[in-house]
């Protein structure tokens, strides 16, 4: 599957415009992340894009999320592996560890998402270009800022031999690289 083909699954399934956005954002700091990485930017992208497939459908029943995802994507012909890093960033629900590089990238990627937008937020501007790295990891710090946003999962970064800091730089430059898709 190609990434617009990609991109008209998750819009066949998410009808949210912040969800997707999510999922773009996630898309882009999982590319950056493989690059850095050395690994496939367009197959880790993928995963980034269509980590939450199926998050319209079990939003209220988190023990069900990347359940039915799974189902979806092995319909559409993706590989275990894949299915395996999709469903590991709810490993917590699923009773699943997670174990592989790609499955810590994702986890750590589509949660900073958060925190970035939440930073922006506050910034007259509204945009993710004002933002700088400082206030993305002074913020981290903050835990009453965004306290939806799991701080433990933005770390597992440190699982993949990238330190905090650089990891804020590489998912503050891939958001920056989207912002007019994000709106921000």
């Amino acid at each position: 599957m190609n990434r617009d083909s990609a991109l008209q699954l998750l819009k066949k399934y998410i009808q949210n415009d912040q969800l997707i956005k999510h999922s773009l954002a996630t898309e882009a700091i999982m590319r950056k992340l493989a690059v850095e990485l050395d690994e496939d930017p367009e197959r880790w992208g993928m995963i980034g894009l269509l980590h939450d497939l199926d998050f319209d459908q079990t939003k209220d029943n988190p023990e069900k999320h990347t359940v039915i995802a799974a189902k979806l994507l092995t319909d559409n012909g993706f590989d275990q592996n894949f299915i395996d890093a999709v469903q590991s960033h709810n490993a917590e629900e699923l009773g699943l560890e997670r174990k592989t590089t790609v499955e810590f990238a994702l986890t750590a990627a589509e949660s900073i998402t958060g925190l970035i937008v939440a930073t922006t937020l506050v910034y007259p501007e509204k945009k993710i270009a004002a933002v700088k790295s400082k206030s993305i990891r002074k913020r981290m710090k903050a835990k009453a800022f965004a306290r939806a946003v799991s701080r433990e999962r933005i770390l597992e970064c440190e699982q993949l031999g990238v330190e905090f800091p650089r990891f804020v730089e590489i998912s503050l430059t891939a958001m920056g690289e989207i912002s007019d898709e994000l709106g921000l």
